[in-house]
C-alpha cells in the first residue's frame, strides 16, 4: 500500500503532541500492512461515502480514503476533530 498525505492532515499532524505523533507513525505503518489490523479498529464512517476511521489511541482518530492500493490520509486529531466534525 502507498500512503498519500493531504495538506490538511499534515497541518493537523504537525500540531500533535510528541507522544501522539509516535503512535500515529505506528498506526500508519499498520495501515500500510492491513487496514483491518485489530489495534486500528478501522471502520467505514456512516453518511460519508468512501471515508474510513482508524484509532490511534483512546482519544485520537484519523480518517482516510482507500483507492486501490493508495491510502489517502485526510484528517487527524482528538476524536471529533479527527473525524472531521469540528
Amino acid at each position: 500500500m502507498t500512503i498519500f498525505i493531504t495538506p490538511k492532515f499534515k497541518k493537523a499532524y504537525d500540531k500533535l503532541p510528541a507522544n501522539i505523533t509516535k503512535k500515529t507513525k505506528k498506526a500508519i505503518s499498520l495501515l500500510k500492512q492491513d487496514i483491518f489490523y485489530p489495534l486500528l479498529r478501522a471502520k467505514k464512517l456512516s453518511g460519508i461515502e468512501d471515508t474510513w476511521e482508524a484509532r490511534i489511541d483512546r482519544s485520537y482518530r484519523l480518517t482516510f480514503q482507500k483507492e486501490g492500493d493508495v491510502i489517502i490520509l485526510q484528517t487527524i486529531g482528538p476524536h471529533d476533530e479527527g473525524l472531521g466534525k469540528k
